[in-house]
């Protein structure tokens, strides 16, 4: 497949933005990013990133605009989140041709870190950072999310793994059981490729899905994208609130259940839609296969019983 990076003159671009534009420069591209493409540009004046949409100048033509990714928001809240002292500085944006923010320094997390409690500590103290920090643009709400991709994956005709559509009756049932709680700033995409370590704080970097969330999804996210051991969710839950909270944990545990049923439809839009050669499909599959597993295990009733209560 073509991507933005065969088509965009690069040269072009980084001339056209005020902190890289008529200085020396060196561009590398970073691995990863299933939405953006992303270069790392050094200059004398220091290291930058340039995160492009994958689409280029057409971003809300196609992939970007179904999986209801708002540049403007993802701008806003990034300078938010580098109020709160987590994330990147913001140096340059333009609405459909990227953002530009400073390079972090820290080691890019793996899922194999994550099963470090210490690091989890971490990871739970950037959280914290990050929910007590500036109110973000916009909110994210997993519910509505999945329902509005699978009016999109009606609409378009993408593939719909089997059995999708069954297991509506227990997603009212975890809606049922999730009491409204205050929102916070939420990333709402925490796989470990978005968290640098340096070994004393955990900064966290594209913010593309962010908005106001309860943070109990962002912690079971956490948990759920790195396919972590049930009892690290404890050691995050506790890490983050300073005492153990099982009512948490479980609450946690069925946002972290709903993230897997929605991003699979995400997985789905994208197998159909984007021009990133990447078995979206597959990645999907690994998800809804896990969801399948909750949504038909002995737990999940004991989980709505258990995430209606209060500790």
């Amino acid at each position: 497949m073509e991507t933005a990076a065969a088509t965009l003159d690069v040269d072009a671009l980084l001339d056209s933005i005020p902190c890289t534009t008529g200085r020396p420069r060196r561009v590398e591209e970073l691995p990863g990013g299933l939405t953006n493409h992303n270069l790392k540009v050094t200059t004398p004046d220091g290291v930058v990133v340039v995160r492009i949409p994958a689409e280029g100048r057409a971003a809300e033509r196609a992939g970007g605009s179904l999986l209801g990714i708002d540049r403007d928001a993802e701008h806003a809240n990034t300078v938010a989140a580098h109020e709160a002292g987590v994330g990147p500085p913001v140096l340059h944006y333009r609405t459909g041709e990227g953002l530009v923010v400073g390079f972090l320094p820290g080691r890019t997390l793996t899922d194999a870190d994550l099963h470090d409690p210490a690091v989890l500590a971490r990871v739970a103290a950037a959280c914290r950072r990050l929910h007590a920090g500036p109110r973000f643009t916009g909110d994210f709400d997993m519910f509505a999310t999945q329902a509005r991709y699978r009016r999109i994956v009606a609409e378009h005709g993408f593939r719909l793994p089997p059995r999708y559509d069954d297991f509506a009756p227990q997603v009212a049932a975890i809606h049922a059981a999730l009491p409204v709680h205050p929102t916070v700033p939420c990333h709402n995409d925490l796989l470990a490729g978005n968290l640098l370590d340096d070994g004393e704080t955990v900064r966290i970097i594209d913010y593309e899905y962010s908005g106001n969330n309860d943070p109990c999804f962002e912690l079971g996210n956490i948990w759920s994208e790195a396919a972590l051991p049930l009892p690290l969710l404890d050691v995050l839950v506790t890490a983050y609130h300073g005492r153990p909270r099982p009512a948490l944990v479980a609450r946690a545990r069925l946002h972290a259940l709903l993230a897997k049923y929605g991003w699979t439809l995400w997985a789905s839009i994208q197998d159909g839609s984007s021009p990133i050669d990447f078995d979206f499909w597959s990645w999907g599959m690994e998800k809804y296969d896990r969801a399948i597993a909750e949504f038909d295990g002995p737990d999940f009733e004991r989980l709505l019983d258990t995430a209606r209560q209060e500790d």
